[in-house]
């Protein structure tokens, strides 16, 4: 059984420990933009300030026995409308991790509807996410999801 709670300022130092799940991979492809073992007080103050945030909510998936096993930052965006796009409110995943010894357990999917709940809660029309091309096992989660290609980020070093 999984438990979707939020966050609280109690909670940073856990989530800058769960954070390492994603970092970790981030920083195995991509070293020229991911900090090496970046400073747990760095990482405590960023979560710190994402808690903080008004649009953000941190969201923590417990285990029946209370144990973390996963998280996930949702952020709700208002974009004013232009002469070329329409105005929207959407909620976005910034942010997603759960334990490997919790993975294709259903943490991931309770997280990502827990997310879905906070957009509806804020009257948002669409659930954005991004997903690095290397991270193989989020893509295929995300198209699980029901999530599809809206636009592609090309990158090339100069």
């Amino acid at each position: 059984m999984v438990h979707i709670r939020t966050a609280s300022s109690d909670d940073v130092a856990l989530l800058a420990t769960l954070n390492h799940i994603v970092h970790d991979l981030h920083q195995k492809h991509r070293p020229d933009l991911f900090r090496d073992s970046p400073e747990l007080d760095a990482v405590e103050a960023f979560f710190r300030a994402q808690i903080a945030d008004p649009s953000v909510t941190a969201l923590l998936a417990d285990g029946t026995e209370g144990k973390a096993l996963g998280y996930a930052l949702a952020r709700v965006k208002s974009r004013p409308g232009t002469a070329l796009e329409h105005s929207d409110v959407i909620v976005s995943l910034d942010q997603i991790a759960v334990v490997p010894d919790a993975a294709r357990s259903g943490v991931g999917a309770a997280l990502l509807e827990a997310v879905r709940e906070v957009g509806r809660a804020a009257g948002c029309r669409r659930l954005v996410t991004d997903v690095w091309h290397f991270n193989e096992g989020a893509r295929a989660f995300y198209q699980a999801a029901g999530f599809s290609p809206m636009n592609m980020l090309l990158d090339q070093q100069l």
